[in-house]
């Protein structure tokens, strides 16, 4: 189900208050002209599965954090915050999951250049 950022919240409560009480995953797609997230979640009882789209615009890559309802979501947001450069507001930990690095190109986005020595980001 396609969705707006804005929603997005008010949505996954919905959601999980009609027995989708697992948040699967959280990941994005890099479409070269913008970036979707797409939160997968299931209904354990039923054993139904839902997906959220978010389509966001390459120059206003941010989400809001759906940690309230899901806290398993902490470890996803950190993904999609280093690996496709999508900012998470409202997340209060901010502490790198996988890479300290500087930010630029982030590695699952399309426009990645290999190869290319990044500057390790100072604690």
């Amino acid at each position: 189900m396609k969705i707006d950022r804005e929603q997005l919240t008010s949505q996954v409560d919905r959601m999980k208050k009609n027995g989708y009480d697992y948040l699967v995953k959280i990941t994005a797609v890099d479409y070269s002209d913008h970036v979707e997230a797409i939160y997968m979640l299931r209904n354990l009882d039923a054993g139904k599965d839902e997906s959220l789209e978010v389509e966001l615009k390459n120059d206003d890559l941010w989400v809001p954090s759906v940690m309230r309802s899901y806290r398993g979501a902490d470890w996803y947001e950190r993904e999609l915050s280093e690996m496709f450069g999508i900012e998470i507001r409202g997340r209060t930990a901010e502490r790198l999951l996988l890479e300290k690095w500087d930010g630029a190109n982030p590695p699952l986005r399309k426009d990645f250049v290999w190869g290319v020595q990044y500057k390790a980001k100072e604690e």
